[in-house]
């Protein structure tokens, strides 16, 4: 009797948490597709994926690659070191692993892991989370069988042949939880007849976001709408300060907000950065977003990915610059706009692709 070997994938790649939990999402879709599966993760040393992957129970082998600096110095004679040692590494663990196929989700060890794979011709997978490809995936992708892309029009970017319009796993179980309003007031402590404005940065915070909050916390309070603001633990007690010393009762600051699912079904328009993870969790949220992407980032993609949205009406986008005289005003202009507020909910609603996870999980295991 033929026995069916359990298939050994390698998933590679991280940095961020944008790269990190798409990719624990991947491997858990695998998982429930094949549970018998063989899963290892491949990270940068000192990364946040050395720590979350884990905790989420799954194997990782770290690597010391690094970032390429865009600008001459010493770092990068370094950076040529950590990424020949890198490369050697990536051979060994395909060598040890025998991985039937490898996925590469973005972040600096995708690169030497999929290069690899492909010399030792392994099927490669590439998850490509951005409306604008970064330069390791472009040429990842020239010897990858799939690219699962989360926008369209990214033929300009890859070969079309090989392309598959994905979305990003996102968090699925919070959008399932979602609540009443009434139940998410309750949990607050805030007015459920009122309007809400939910302004989140990232589990960190977004200095600007939280600058221009801020600078104009009196036209806040003084306004008929009420205000849920997480301002992330580096920002928190000087926002908690500023809310204190105003006396203002509109607004709940906070420094991490646990349960997402019910600050979304109290909000009726978002404040929030533009990273590609965040970006597709807002399209299945379907409200209206104010983007304000953040600068700090390889090749500006966030305002790359805001685009996508603003061009579609699906969203409205502050320039980070901008955001200190423009952000709160342009809330304050919408939130009674019924009827511009009823079009970018269902213009966003409308770029919302789901079960991203399942679909991309089902290619991986195609190509093994």
């Amino acid at each position: 009797m033929n026995q069916t070997k359990n298939k050994n994938i390698i998933i590679s790649g991280g940095g961020t948490g944008g790269h990190v939990f798409p990719a624990i999402s991947i491997a858990n879709a695998i998982k429930q597709i094949e549970p018998d599966s063989n899963i290892l993760f491949v990270g940068a040393l000192g990364k946040i994926e050395m720590d979350k992957v884990p905790a989420a129970g799954y194997q990782i082998k770290g690597l010391p690659v690094a970032g390429l600096q865009r600008r001459i110095t010493f770092k990068n004679i370094v950076f040529i070191f950590k990424l020949l040692k890198s490369l050697r590494l990536s051979k060994k663990i395909i060598k040890d692993f025998k991985p039937d196929v490898v996925v590469g989700v973005g972040g600096y060890a995708s690169g030497p892991v999929l290069y690899m794979a492909n010399r030792k011709n392994i099927p490669t997978l590439v998850q490509e989370q951005n409306s604008y490809a970064g330069i390791t995936n472009k040429l990842l992708a020239k010897k990858a069988q799939k690219i699962c892309v989360a926008y369209e029009g990214m033929e300009k970017y890859f070969p079309e042949e090989k392309i598959i319009l994905t979305g990003n796993p996102i968090r699925q179980d919070l959008l399932d939880q979602m609540g009443s309003k009434s139940e998410a007031a309750g949990y607050f402590k805030m007015d459920k007849d009122k309007r809400t404005v939910l302004v989140i940065g990232g589990s960190l915070g977004a200095r600007t976001i939280n600058q221009s909050i801020m600078a104009d916390i009196n036209k806040i309070g003084q306004s008929d709408f009420q205000l849920l603001w997480q301002t992330g633990k580096y920002y928190y007690e000087d926002a908690k300060a500023v809310v204190e010393k105003s006396g203002y009762e509109n607004i709940n600051v906070l420094d991490f907000i646990v349960r997402m699912d019910y600050a979304y079904s109290l909000a009726d328009i978002i404040i929030s950065r533009a990273g590609a993870g965040t970006i597709s969790e807002l399209e299945l949220v379907g409200k209206p977003v104010v983007l304000v992407p953040s600068p700090n980032v390889a090749e500006d993609h966030q305002t790359k990915n805001a685009m996508a949205l603003v061009n579609k009406n699906a969203a409205i986008m502050v320039k980070d610059c901008n955001a200190k005289n423009e952000l709160v005003d342009w809330i304050l202009n919408i939130v009674h706009d019924k009827e511009k507020l009823e079009n970018l909910s269902k213009n966003i609603k409308g770029m919302a692709l789901r079960d991203s996870a399942k679909i991309i999980a089902e290619e991986v295991l195609k190509l093994g």
